[in-house]
């Protein structure tokens, strides 16, 4: 009878063991341009040890009192060092997981705790050759007399993090890449820009890093893009952020800035990577200098997000965001629309309203820099009246080639059908004239470039 109770005791004891042991209950594989990253979701805290080893590389992940409930065989690892996943069960519990490489690389790994509707992850790193996990240094270089003004544009959220999700479940992360992307179709179809994606596809960035990214491209403008989100679906129009020094010019305002910055605890950041902004440098004059110019490019976005769509705020509103936190690069952080509304979920995944969105972006950054260009760029030079190569400037500052010709627009002309007459690429008759589209008026001057 002892033995017998020995036995039941001792299985009760393992079914209580097993009972408190975490799942994994879902592996995702996301690739960066400069890491890949794989992510575990597990239903509660775990313990973890790494070990490297070489001939072959492996990286053997030890996950103590845990048991495989996802299925890993559809996972993909292509364009990364990581070739295959195993696993196999260790006595006393423990789950070990294999990742087979195909070279040495530097991994990191870092626990999240659960918070809100996200359950506890654990996030493993592998870092490509020659990059650095620590933050790199930023390098000044040489500037030309006539050089572009650099335009920096984040998609908002990416790979892990969603963002919002609306209706039919659209997800702010796709739709704001979308516009982001025509942005910068936008800037480079016009001579003077440059511009610099933080994401090129659909991966997570540190608000930290998209900073950083931003710097170390030497940025003018940085432009983070969003869609807003709210509990009641009637919530509605498009808005744009600044930074404050001092607090949230309004309600909405910073509980929009508390959810944007809690963007690292979804996209999977670890709290090592939590950037410390000191409080002083809010004080900075460059700072200052910055949230002027900030300010300024948020007025003339208005003005024109005004054209497309209701605003939601008619004033720039300010909070402490922090993805717009660099002292020396004026950044906003644009609200293209309510996800969380049917009828703007609609427009926001549609071709014509994410055009229309990144024109009215466009044509607010551009307006700003060709009435206050840095003064080494080549919108300073046109606005001095200094002749580039093979140029002359006449009155109000219209530059006209060598071998143009200048036309007058009449009634009935369109863009095309000139660009046709004179036998010239209407790509190139729009770069010549710094025209972002297809609108003209009668009376207006173009120039019609050599053939």
């Amino acid at each position: 009878m002892k033995r017998i109770n020995s036995v039941v005791l001792t299985c009760l004891l393992c079914l209580a063991a097993a009972a408190q042991a975490a799942e994994i209950r879902d592996v995702r594989f996301w690739r960066a341009p400069d890491h890949s990253r794989v992510v575990f979701d597990l239903s509660g805290p775990v313990s973890h040890e790494l070990i490297t080893l070489s001939n072959p590389s492996r990286l053997v992940i030890d996950i103590q009192n845990t048991t495989l409930g996802a299925d890993t065989k559809s996972l993909q690892f292509a364009n990364s060092p990581v070739t295959g996943l195993r696993h196999a069960d260790k006595p006393g519990g423990a789950l070990r997981i294999v990742f087979d490489l195909s070279a040495e690389v530097q991994v990191r790994s870092f626990l999240l705790a659960a918070s809100g509707d996200l359950h506890d992850r654990l996030v493993v790193d592998f870092l490509d050759k020659g990059e650095s996990i620590e933050a790199q240094v930023i390098k000044s270089v040489e500037t030309s007399s006539q050089r572009d003004v650099v335009i920096a544009i984040d998609a908002g959220h990416g790979g892990e993090d969603p963002g919002a999700i609306g209706p039919g479940r659209v997800r702010e992360k796709d739709v704001v890449f979308q516009i982001a992307s025509r942005l910068k179709e936008r800037f480079e179809r016009k001579k003077g820009y440059r511009v610099v994606m933080i994401r090129n596809g659909d991966y997570y960035v540190g608000l930290a890093k998209r900073r950083d990214l931003a710097r170390k491209a030497q940025a003018d403008f940085f432009v983070s893009i969003h869609a807003d989100a709210f509990t009641h679906p009637q919530a509605n129009g498009s808005s744009v952020y600044a930074l404050s020094k001092r607090g949230a010019t309004s309600a909405s305002a910073r509980i929009l800035a508390q959810r944007e910055n809690d963007a690292d605890l979804v996209g999977g950041v670890s709290l090592s990577d939590k950037d410390q902004v000191l409080a002083g440098v809010l004080t900075d004059l460059s700072m200052t200098a910055s949230l002027d110019a900030s300010l300024s490019v948020g007025a003339q976005l208005l003005s024109e997000m005004s054209k497309i769509s209701r605003l939601h705020s008619k004033r720039v509103e300010q909070a402490g965001f922090a993805v717009l936190k660099s002292p020396d690069i004026p950044s906003l952080l644009v609200e293209t629309g309510f996800i969380s509304n049917p009828g703007e979920a609609n427009k926001l995944k549609s071709s014509s309203y994410q055009s229309n969105m990144a024109l009215a972006i466009f044509e607010g950054i551009d307006r700003y820099f060709r009435e206050s260009p840095p003064p080494d760029t080549y919108f300073a030079a046109l606005k001095r009246g200094d002749t580039p190569s093979g140029q002359r400037v006449v009155s109000g500052g219209q530059r006209i080639a060598s071998g143009a010709r200048e036309y007058t627009i009449a009634r009935g002309d369109t863009l095309s059908g000139i660009a046709q007459r004179y036998n010239v690429p209407l790509d190139d008759l729009q770069r010549h004239n710094q025209l972002s589209g297809s609108s003209i008026r009668v009376g207006q001057k173009i120039q019609i470039p050599a053939s």
